[in-house]
């Protein structure tokens, strides 16, 4: 257990010493490096980095609760497993103006708006599904917002 908190560290470190986050895009792209050139989907591509960050805090808690009997949380599991594989890919797509964003944008409506009814279900009663389920309502709205420009 020790060594796997370990390499857990390892890894940590290893993501600020190469300056990249923990969805693997480097922070100063995800963050719009060379501020003064701005970025065309920044909210968008800030909206869906933040439902992989808290996706990934819902996941954690969602498996805790399974090994401590809850079965309640696995649909909800499911969902965030989702919307974090699918969140990854839209993030780089968002970041590089993607040909295909406004087809990600479709999709992410129906992933994210999934994941965030799923999430409200358990969000008075677990804070990490409350802040996954907002981070998905703030991407929906991104991503309408995009498909209206």
């Amino acid at each position: 257990m020790l060594i796997g908190a370990g390499a857990v560290g390892l890894g940590a470190l290893a993501a600020v010493a190469t300056g990249t986050g923990i969805t693997g895009v480097p922070e100063a792209f995800a963050a719009g490096a060379h501020g003064h050139h701005g970025r065309k989907n920044q909210a968008m591509t800030d909206a869906v980095n933040n439902c992989v960050k808290t996706g990934n805090a819902c996941i954690a808690h969602c498996l805790d609760l399974i090994k401590a009997g809850d079965a309640s949380i696995i649909d909800c599991l499911k969902s965030v497993q989702e919307t974090v594989a699918f969140c990854g890919g839209h993030a780089y797509l968002s970041a590089s103006d993607s040909k295909h964003l406004d087809a990600m944008c479709e999709l992410a409506i129906k992933i994210c708006g999934d994941c965030q009814k799923e999430c409200e279900k358990h969000a008075k009663k677990h804070a990490e599904c409350k802040a996954c389920g907002e981070a998905c309502a703030v991407c929906v709205k991104e991503c309408k917002a995009h498909l209206k420009a």
